[in-house]
């Protein structure tokens, strides 16, 4: 597990700031392989106003985020270009609701040219997992250029 300071100068690095950045702790990392990390679930979290009131879910798409950002930093920390956007995801699956008061433990294992296996799961039961690549920013959307007759 990293030290507070090292944890602040590691979050640094992703290119997401408060409020959006969603990834709370890291405990371990093998850069090039695997990542974990923890994003902890509170009441007090802007979206659960809104999301389903009387009833807080984390929502899909922000269980998806901190799974990004968790591959994201993986992917800065094993060397690849940064800033890395991501190409796709695929493969989604929720399976169990995320609300306040869980600890949701993020994992990203890379798989090859930009690819990552990404889980969410709360004390041990799967919540979401999904397939992701990333790609270098300049990498996505690029087009070639047709030669000026």
């Amino acid at each position: 597990m990293l030290t507070l300071a090292e944890l602040e100068a590691t979050l640094r690095t992703l290119p997401r700031r408060y409020p959006v950045l969603l990834v709370d702790r890291i405990d371990a990392c093998t850069p090039g392989v695997e990542a974990r990390g923890v994003k902890c679930v509170t009441v007090n979290e802007p979206y659960f106003q809104g999301h389903f009131p009387g009833h807080p879910v984390m929502p899909g798409v922000l269980i998806m985020e901190a799974l990004v950002q968790l591959a994201t930093w993986l992917a800065l920390e094993s060397g690849e270009p940064a800033p890395q956007t991501v190409r796709s995801i695929g493969r989604a699956r929720f399976k169990r609701q995320v609300i306040p008061g869980d600890l949701l433990v993020l994992e990203a294992r890379m798989a090859g040219d930009g690819k990552f296996v990404l889980r969410a799961s709360v004390d041990g039961v799967t919540a979401a997992e999904a397939e992701m690549i990333l790609a270098p920013e300049a990498a996505v959307g690029a087009a070639p250029r047709a030669a000026a007759p």
